[in-house]
């Protein structure tokens, strides 16, 4: 259980990033007052929970019900974050755990950023939903799972407090201190999806066929 549990925290980590939302956050709560801007932070994390909470007790049905398997699903998940940890390592940006150009210009123009883009697509994103997809369909049994939606809300209340504390993190690590831990997480994340997509391609019987 405490081998799932650190493959969860450590995934869930790297694809939500939280010290990264909290400089996306800083950014773009510039001109909030400080009440306006924790009521932001408190609405982004529980909008952005009940998603990922969402996609992790019902993903399963929804596979079931599309004819997936589970190794198909490690494969493609596997695939996904491995483009994930990529873009992270060398600080690149295609939407996969950031938003697009688009949608940044569309966000600069709203006053409430809690939904879009913080909660979608920026916390609760492409990678991450994924990752609670397949961290749960990895899961044996109940203890597993609970595991799993445990290491949720840990990832979730770790991002709420870099939300609040956005400007002090800023200032203490800089953008040079914050792109060395975005690259590490990015180095673990993708030994990670090799596995992942190593245990996919064993489990489906390609191999054995050949």
């Amino acid at each position: 259980m405490s081998e799932i549990a650190a493959i969860t925290l450590a995934t869930l980590f790297a694809t939500v990033s939280p010290i990264d939302m909290s400089a996306i956050f800083a950014a773009l709560t510039a001109r909030m007052s400080e009440t306006a801007k924790r009521r932001t932070a408190f609405r982004a994390v529980l909008i952005a929970t009940v998603v990922l909470l969402s996609f992790a007790l019902t993903g399963q049905l929804l596979l079931t019900a599309m004819g997936i398997s589970f190794a198909a699903l490690r494969t493609a998940g596997g695939i996904i974050l491995l483009l994930i940890g990529i873009e992270m390592v060398f600080a690149r940006s295609s939407g996969g755990t950031t938003t697009t150009e688009q949608e940044n210009e569309e966000a600069l123009s709203r006053q409430d950023v809690s939904v879009f883009p913080m909660a979608l697509p920026l916390i609760a994103g492409p990678g991450s939903m994924g990752a609670v997809m397949l961290m749960m369909a990895q899961a044996q049994g109940l203890a597993q799972q609970a595991t799993v939606i445990g290491c949720i809300f840990v990832i979730m209340a770790i991002t709420l407090v870099c939300l609040l504390a956005a400007a002090r993190i800023g200032s203490r690590l800089g953008v040079t201190g914050m792109q060395v831990i975005t690259r590490v997480m990015g180095v673990l994340l993708s030994a990670l999806a090799v596995q992942f997509i190593f245990d996919g391609i064993v489990e489906s019987g390609i191999l054995a066929a050949g």
